[in-house]
């Protein structure tokens, strides 16, 4: 690998286009023959990434590479939809990771080839992460409604406004801009939004049980008698807590401990008149078994209640 092309496309998190090669001597024919060695791998058509660190990055920081090298190779275009949302660092679900979204001044409509779709330029600020352009936040969340729907404009309105990356009212005004189907669909979204969600999962959550017509609370925050302050991610309808589990916290070293602590905290709160339902990322995908749980946990837990009212007469 030649030392120049190598300090640059490092210099770029891996990424580089072809007027980066030529900047650094680097002739078409030696980067085919990079690419023959398996030294550098094509994105596209005048876009690259270093095999060295693209083949050892999860499928996240491939994607994001992608997003780069197409940018390397565009310099005049900006990433938008999806992937101007994975370049801030905003969390969305069901979008098409496998195509790479720019806008450009160059076309009149939106276009797709070779996993790079091409969208006419929109206006607001560019804003920019590492070298990289891109359309701002709010605007890449309505973009995402508009493509992708409700649920995916939801996850990553949550997450923009959980990382502080754009306010309501600037979600709103750039929802505005779009035609009348896909406005409905964005402020849908954003009325559905929560800033309070803390991962795609807390959010897909909240979706369900509201959809299922429960009475939801987010992030609440509850005294635990022997455990001080417990936050949680939903109190459903009063009496039923609901929490998301990526299960990573007990995958770990001290994972047996954790989960035992778990076990010990939804005694203490069964004790306060609870019942405790864990979602995990499988669960999602069959809805109808989290709300029937949850509708047999809340009789339980109102046959309980009434237990204690008893009790205490």
């Amino acid at each position: 690998m030649d030392d120049r092309l190598e300090v640059m496309a490092r210099s770029q998190f891996g990424a580089f286009g072809s007027p980066d090669a030529a900047r650094v001597g680097v002739s078409p024919d030696e980067l085919t023959t990079r690419i023959r060695r398996r030294e550098v791998h094509r994105v596209r058509r005048g876009a690259y990434v270093l095999a060295s660190i693209h083949d050892s990055a999860d499928v996240d920081e491939r994607y994001r590479m992608r997003i780069r090298a197409v940018l390397c190779s565009r310099p005049e275009d900006r990433a938008s939809h999806q992937s101007a949302l994975v370049m801030l660092g905003i969390h969305t679900y069901g979008v098409d990771f496998g195509v790479v979204e720019v806008e450009s001044r160059s076309v009149g409509r939106r276009r797709k080839s070779n996993r790079l779709v091409t969208n006419p330029w929109t206006y607001g600020d560019t804003w920019r992460n590492e070298r990289y352009a891109m359309v701002a936040p709010a605007r890449a969340c309505v973009q995402v409604a508009a493509t992708s729907g409700f649920m995916a404009a939801v996850c990553a309105m949550d997450s923009a406004l959980h990382l502080g990356r754009c306010t309501r009212e600037e979600i709103r005004h750039a929802a505005l801009t779009l035609p009348p189907i896909h406005r409905t669909i964005a402020l849908r979204a954003l009325e559905a939004s929560d800033p309070r969600a803390e991962s795609v999962g807390e959010t897909r959550t909240r979706i369900v049980l509201r959809d299922a017509g429960f009475t939801v609370e987010s992030q609440v925050e509850l005294q635990v008698p022997g455990a001080g302050s417990r936050r949680v991610d939903f109190v459903v309808d009063g009496c039923v807590i609901v929490e998301f589990d990526g299960l990573v916290k007990y995958q770990n070293a001290d994972g047996k401990h954790n989960l035992a602590d778990e076990k010990a905290r939804e005694t203490r709160l069964s004790q306060m008149g609870y019942e405790v339902v864990r979602v995990i990322w499988s669960d999602l995908e069959s809805p109808q078994s989290i709300i029937r749980e949850i509708r047999q946990r809340r009789a339980l837990a109102k046959e309980r209640r009434r237990a204690m009212r008893a009790t205490i007469r």
